[in-house]
C-alpha cells in the first residue's frame, strides 16, 4: 500500500462516487483528508465514516465553479493543518446531450464544473505548493478526451482538462510540483448506474466489463505519491483497452482473431 503519513489531501467531489472510494484510499494510506463537495451531508456522512474508523478527514462545503469558494476552502484547509500536499480534481458533471440539444445554460455549466473547476483548483492551490517546495496535482478527464462522444460538453471539457494538465506541468515543473491526469473509461456510480450506454460500453470494451472505481483510485494514489516522482505531465488511461483500439478489437473478434473476454 502507498502510504501518505501526515501528508494533506484535498479532493473535490469526494463525498460521492469515486471521489468518496479516493477519499477513503487516501484516509487509509494515513492522509489527512478534506473532503470537498457541494452536498453537505453526504460530506459530512462520508467524514464522520473515515473518522469512526480512526482516520483524519474533515468535510469542507466548495462549489468548484466558484473562485471565491476556492479561496475561503484553501484558506480553512491552511488553516486545519497548515498545509496542502495533493489536489485532486475529481469533480465532474454531464448531461449526455447532443449538440442540438444541448442548452446554452447546459454547455456553460458543464464547462464551469469540470474544466473551470479543475483550473480554479490548480490556480488556487499552485502558490500553496510552490512555497512548501513541491506537490501534487491529480486531475481527472476521461478516455472521451481522446475521440468524439455523445456528450460535446463533457468531451470538450476534458480535452480541456488534458490541455490544462500539460501547461500546468510545465509551468510549475520548476517549485517542485508534479501534475497529470488520469483518464477513466466507464465506472458504474449513481450517476449512471440505470444508463442505457452502460451495455453498449461494456460490448465493446476489450477487457469485458467496467473499471471498478478502486481501480481509478489506486492510480490516483499512485500519481499522487513519490512512487510516481518521475511523472509529470501525464495521462493514463483507465479503460480496460477500449481507447487502445474498441472498435478494431470488435471486428477481430467477431473474425475469429481473437478471444472474447468472459463477461
Amino acid at each position: 500500500m502507498l502510504t501518505f503519513k501526515d501528508k494533506v489531501v484535498v479532493i473535490t467531489g469526494g463525498a460521492r462516487g469515486m471521489g468518496h472510494v479516493e477519499s477513503t484510499l487516501f484516509a487509509e494510506g494515513g492522509a489527512y483528508v478534506a473532503i470537498c463537495d457541494i452536498a453537505p451531508e453526504e460530506g459530512d456522512q462520508s467524514a464522520a465514516e473515515l473518522r469512526a474508523r480512526g482516520l483524519e478527514a474533515r468535510f469542507f462545503e466548495l462549489d468548484v465553479t466558484s473562485l471565491e469558494n476556492w479561496n475561503r476552502v484553501v484558506a480553512d484547509v491552511l488553516q486545519w493543518k497548515g498545509r496542502i500536499d495533493v489536489l485532486v480534481n475529481n469533480a465532474g458533471m454531464l448531461f449526455r446531450k447532443t449538440i442540438q440539444d444541448y442548452a446554452e445554460s447546459e454547455w456553460k455549466r458543464v464547462l464551469d464544473v469540470n474544466l473551470n473547476g479543475t483550473f480554479f483548483g490548480v490556480s488556487c492551490v499552485a502558490p500553496i505548493m510552490q512555497k512548501q517546495g513541491g506537490g501534487a496535482i491529480v486531475n481527472i478527464a476521461s478516455n472521451a478526451a481522446f475521440s468524439g462522444h455523445a456528450d460535446p460538453a463533457y468531451t470538450a471539457s476534458k480535452w480541456g482538462v488534458r490541455g490544462l494538465t500539460k501547461s500546468a506541468a510545465l509551468e510549475f515543473a520548476a517549485f517542485g510540483m508534479r501534475v497529470n491526469c488520469v483518464c477513466p473509461g466507464l465506472v458504474v456510480t449513481d450517476i449512471n448506474r440505470h444508463s442505457p450506454h452502460l451495455r453498449p460500453m461494456i460490448d465493446m470494451t476489450p477487457a469485458g466489463r467496467a473499471v471498478e472505481a478502486s481501480e481509478i483510485a489506486s492510480v490516483v494514489a499512485f500519481l499522487a505519491s513519490s512512487a510516481s516522482g518521475g511523472m509529470t505531465g501525464e495521462e493514463v488511461v483507465v479503460d480496460g483497452g477500449f481507447t487502445a483500439g474498441a472498435a478494431y478489437w470488435k471486428v477481430a473478434t467477431q473474425a475469429g482473431l481473437y478471444q472474447e473476454a468472459k463477461r
